[in-house]
Formats: structure tokens, C-alpha cells, sequence
């Protein structure tokens, strides 16, 4: 059998991204899709007011929210997104996630060979 590349769905069906995770009251949830050596994908639902402190990746990330409203500041510089809107933080860039509402998104973490 083949190494599972993206797990935690079903293969070959239909579903939003946004339903795979439930914002729980003062929490941070996540749930890994991919945590392979070049490439992880978690989906997040951080509640209002929380998030995860500045810290840095070792490859880009791309960050596209899912609902709501979240504050992804990169090198210092709050940036404000919503449903729909993506933002890239480059590699080895400080920063820092925060609910501006409660929101859910999408991280892709793509890292070099």
C-alpha cells in the first residue's frame, strides 16, 4: 500500500475545508492534513482572541482564511484578512497568528529539498 500523503479525510469526496475543525471556546484546534518532509497542510480554527505566538518556519508558508477575521503579523507588521484572503510568509520570517473574530484557516508550509 502507498504512503498516505493527505490524511484525516476521505479521498474522493466532496467537503469544505472550513468543517473539518470547530473554533472551541479560548482554544487553538488543528487538524494535519500532510506532514510530509517538504509540504504540511493543517487546517486551523483559532477562537477570538487567541492564536500562537511569534515563532518561525523553516519554509514559506501560505496562510488563506477560511470564516472570519484573523491577524497574521509577519516581521512586526499586522495584516488583517478575511474569508477568501491569503498572505505568504517567507521563510525564516518572525511571526505571529491572532482571532481578530473567531476564524478558521488554511496553512500550507512548503519547505526546501
Amino acid at each position: 500500500m502507498a504512503e498516505e500523503l493527505i490524511k484525516n479525510v476521505e479521498k474522493e469526496q466532496v467537503f469544505a475545508l472550513a468543517r473539518l475543525v470547530d473554533v472551541e471556546e479560548g482554544q487553538v484546534v488543528s487538524r494535519t492534513l500532510s506532514q510530509m518532509p517538504g509540504c504540511k497542510i493543517t487546517v486551523f480554527a483559532i477562537d477570538a482572541d487567541e492564536g500562537m505566538a511569534s515563532h518561525a518556519a523553516g519554509g514559506d508558508a501560505l496562510v488563506t482564511v477560511l470564516e472570519g477575521t484573523g491577524e497574521i503579523t509577519i516581521n512586526g507588521a499586522p495584516h488583517q484578512l478575511g474569508a477568501g484572503e491569503s498572505i505568504v510568509i517567507p521563510a525564516g520570517a518572525p511571526h505571529a497568528v491572532r482571532g481578530v473574530t473567531a476564524f478558521k484557516m488554511l496553512l500550507v508550509v512548503v519547505l526546501p529539498a
